[in-house]
């Protein structure tokens, strides 16, 4: 089995942590093809950024999905999900919906902590959009772009260990999702010094996109996950021009 991995974050440092935690969580057999944006933001922070990520991830996915048998979209407000999945024949996991999901299954509502205060609306309304705002039982922001950076982890793990405990304790959280592509093996790290489970998107959408992948279950040829079919589209890569269903 191969598994495609997308960040179009143009951050490699991002890249190379979510491909380390990506082969942890991988069964045996299953390769791990990860990829980095080639345009657009270093960290994608805002709704502009994400704008801007959502042609820099179709246009990946577009281009290597080819002879893999499930992607990741490892990009934690999972950019252009839906568009892949209309694109792609193969499943399209976003490490977000595979956290709360994940976080679903192991019963009670979850908290979210979120790295930087700007993205916390956009990640509200992902959890909307997914029917899921009702299991969410408090939301934690830390700003520290520190975090998007290698070093010294020390200072981020005390405030992401006080603050999935506040979840806990105050708002009654009984799962916590560390959100964002950079915090993918934080949780397994920080584990013991929380009461509940840590959510790591990276490592359930790992698992998650191969469950789905030995289902071999079909491309739907009806609704709005079909894919396009005679699309004319302009100044795009011919991988993504091929995706589209345009012949030129």
């Amino acid at each position: 089995m191969r598994l495609l991995v997308v960040n179009a974050n143009t951050s490699q440092f991002v890249t190379d942590r979510v491909a380390a935690e990506a082969r942890l969580a991988a069964g045996p057999g299953c390769e791990i093809k990860a990829v980095t944006g080639e345009f657009g933001a270093r960290i994608i922070g805002t709704r502009a950024e994400n704008a801007i990520a959502a042609h820099a991830m179709v246009d990946l996915m577009a281009r290597h999905a080819e002879g893999c048998d499930a992607a990741l979209i490892a990009v934690s407000y999972d950019t252009a999900l839906d568009a892949s999945r209309q694109l792609l024949t193969i499943p399209v996991v976003g490490m977000t919906e595979a956290a709360l999901l994940t976080a679903c299954m192991l019963g009670g509502k979850t908290g979210v902590i979120t790295l930087g205060s700007a993205g916390l609306p956009m990640y509200q309304e992902l959890v909307a959009h997914y029917g899921l705002a009702g299991r969410v039982a408090g939301w934690g922001v830390i700003d520290r772009a520190t975090a998007f950076s290698p070093g010294d982890t020390a200072e981020l793990d005390r405030l992401l260990v006080a603050e999935a405990k506040r979840l806990v304790e105050q708002a009654g959280a009984e799962t916590v999702v560390l959100s964002g592509a950079v915090m993918a093996g934080v949780p397994r790290r920080l584990q013991a010094q929380v009461p509940v489970p840590l959510i790591d998107g990276i490592a359930c959408g790992v698992r998650q996109a191969e469950l789905l992948a030995r289902m071999k279950l079909p491309k739907p040829t009806a609704g709005s996950y079909a894919a396009p079919k005679g699309r004319e589209v302009s100044n795009v890569s011919e991988a993504l021009r091929k995706a589209f269903g345009d012949g030129g």
